[in-house]
């Protein structure tokens, strides 16, 4: 009886993003796990065959891809800024639409969450305002193969001028993204990286026009999110954000960037994706143990804000999805580690097939191990 309301349940309806009619409202959100080819940071043929494997997802985001090379800050991960990192990435979407999956590259920019080693000619990385990251880490290269945790470096802050040429290296990574055969992209907005580094004012001390009043410092989120939809269309875009409503100190060490009233930063930023008409939102849910949740209020509001669809990810099971889904506060599920151990994780819910569990040591670089070896269920 629980498998077959589990298959009836809204996780395992159509629905339509954009132009494609999405099979079911199960999402493979983004993961890194940092397989690319070096050097160049180029996707290849393993990273492939990982995406293919989870096309059962009615949805798929790649892991984050950095536009440009100062957007790296962890070892090994893939960019979207070379022809051979484009030319890489036309092997996962051939792979991804020969299994007729529909999939959107992130791109992504870390800003001051990156080292010294992780950029070109060993420079600081840049960020809206000269401030070190905190109370989070990035990975190095150590040696072939081997990396390791390390503290990131002080950035140094871009100038307006810079700016807006960032502006342009979004829309370039877009137009990549789309020679790249990808059918659409997200913006990732998300997780103390570089425009939620502007957006925040724990980050964000500029004193031009990107800087200062909510207004200013939404500025690089509206004018990124405008090229971008004028390279792909609207309809075949998203945004991720991160709002976290911190309630102890402890959940405050998060990238340190708590707003002070994340309620109205995040509803006025969702505003700006309103008014440009894109796809779908993306709300990344605290995901610890003993996280605070999103408060109801602002899943009505960010509803009653945003007419395309909302994708809610974090810690989620099929219950709760569902429960999301019926309420009416969102559209789409994401599943991040149960679709890391499981590539057959929609069939796994629709019929309550035990789940295998995670390799914490394998995820992120290597091989295939801990990665495309998952065993599919055999009933």
């Amino acid at each position: 009886m629980w498998v077959y309301e589990m298959k009836q349940s809204a996780l395992f309806t159509t629905a339509q993003l954009g132009p494609y009619t999405l099979k079911n409202r199960i999402v493979l959100p983004p993961l890194t796990r940092s397989r690319s080819s070096q050097p160049g940071n180029i996707p290849n043929d393993l990273m492939a065959t990982y995406y293919r494997q989870r096309t059962g997802a009615g949805f798929m985001v790649t892991e984050g891809t950095q536009i440009e090379p100062r957007g790296q800050g962890y070892a090994w991960t893939p960019g979207i800024h070379s022809a051979e990192q484009v030319e890489g990435w036309r092997k996962v979407t051939d792979a991804v639409h020969a299994e007729r999956g529909v999939i959107f590259a992130q791109l992504w920019h870390v800003g001051r969450v990156s080292h010294t080693s992780l950029q070109p000619g060993g420079e600081a990385p840049v960020a809206p305002s000269a401030i070190r990251a905190d109370s989070v880490k990035v990975f190095i290269e150590t040696g072939p193969g081997t990396g390791a945790l390390a503290e990131p470096s002080t950035p140094r802050a871009l100038t307006t001028a810079e700016v807006k040429e960032l502006i342009q290296l979004y829309a370039q990574a877009a137009r990549n993204a789309l020679e790249a055969g990808f059918d659409g992209v997200e913006l990732h907005c998300a997780n103390g990286y570089l425009v939620n580094q502007f957006i925040s004012a724990h980050t964000n001390r500029r004193d031009d026009e990107y800087g200062g009043s909510l207004h200013n410092r939404l500025r690089f989120l509206r004018e990124i999110t405008q090229a971008v939809a004028d390279v792909v269309g609207k309809e075949r875009m998203g945004v991720r954000f991160a709002p976290l409503f911190a309630t102890t100190d402890e959940d405050r060490v998060y990238l340190g960037l708590v707003e002070e009233d994340p309620h109205q930063t995040y509803i006025e930023a969702v505003k700006i994706l309103e008014d440009e008409g894109i796809a779908y939102l993306s709300l990344a849910e605290a995901d610890w143990e003993n996280a605070p949740e999103l408060p109801e209020a602002f899943r009505e509001d960010v509803r009653k804000t945003f007419s395309g669809k909302i994708l809610y990810a974090g810690k989620y099971t099929a219950e709760r999805g569902n429960r999301v889904i019926q309420a009416g506060w969102g559209d789409l599920i994401a599943f991040g580690r149960p679709f890391i151990a499981n590539p057959d994780l929609p069939d796994r819910i629709a019929n309550n097939w035990p789940l295998n569990p995670v390799d914490l040591t394998s995820m992120y670089g290597g091989t295939d191990k801990g990665y495309t070896d998952y065993p599919t269920y055999r009933p």
